[in-house]
């Protein structure tokens, strides 16, 4: 298999694990947690004495996948799949909160790839760090307010979404050491 084939077949990969994420993350928030609150979200414990909605776990992911994309595919395509990412959540969020979760969702990704588009070509792993802190905090704080009119949760959506990012962390550095290793430059 070819190097460009390899980055292809990886980016698409990573396309559809991202927009895999959008659909659960929905689907998560109003089904699964230790806790559901009536009107509003299911929550997980993301550190003692904190909850968050319980989508934020895949939203953490998202933000990681999305930059894989644009690293295999280009920017241009990691802006596709911030379009597409958009549409799914328009399609998948319950109608009580669907604007929220487009809103969140569009900026937050475009915050990420604002950061993380000119990091990326010399320090991959602190531009996914990067990037994707700058578009949790943003998805956390837009999503939030627009939902439910409130950030009483704000701080467990932060620590919950950074949770995946930190769990991620390893994997990317092991991609970008590979890449060195087979000349797999990044799109």
């Amino acid at each position: 298999m070819t190097r460009d084939r390899q980055r292809q077949i990886e980016g698409f990969i990573a396309l559809a694990l991202f927009t895999l994420t959008i659909p659960t993350a929905n689907w998560l928030i109003g089904n699964v947690g230790t806790v559901c609150v009536p009107e509003g979200p299911c929550l997980v414990p993301v550190a003692p004495g904190i909850k968050a909605p319980s989508g934020v776990l895949m939203i953490g992911l998202a933000l990681v996948l999305r930059d894989v994309v644009q690293r295999r595919l280009g920017a241009l395509a990691g802006l596709g799949a911030i379009a597409i990412g958009a549409l799914i959540s328009a399609f998948v969020a319950p109608p009580a909160i669907v604007v929220a979760s487009v809103a969140a969702f569009l900026l937050s990704e475009l915050a990420d790839f604002a950061v993380y588009t000119p990091l990326q070509k010399r320090r991959f792993v602190t531009a996914v760090f990067a990037s994707s802190i700058v578009g949790l905090v943003v998805d956390s704080i837009v999503f939030l307010q627009l939902a439910f009119g409130s950030l009483d949760f704000v701080s467990g959506q932060i620590i919950g979404k950074a949770w995946m990012v930190l769990l991620a962390l390893p994997l990317m550095y092991l991609l970008r050491r590979r890449d060195e290793k087979l000349g797999l430059a990044a799109a």
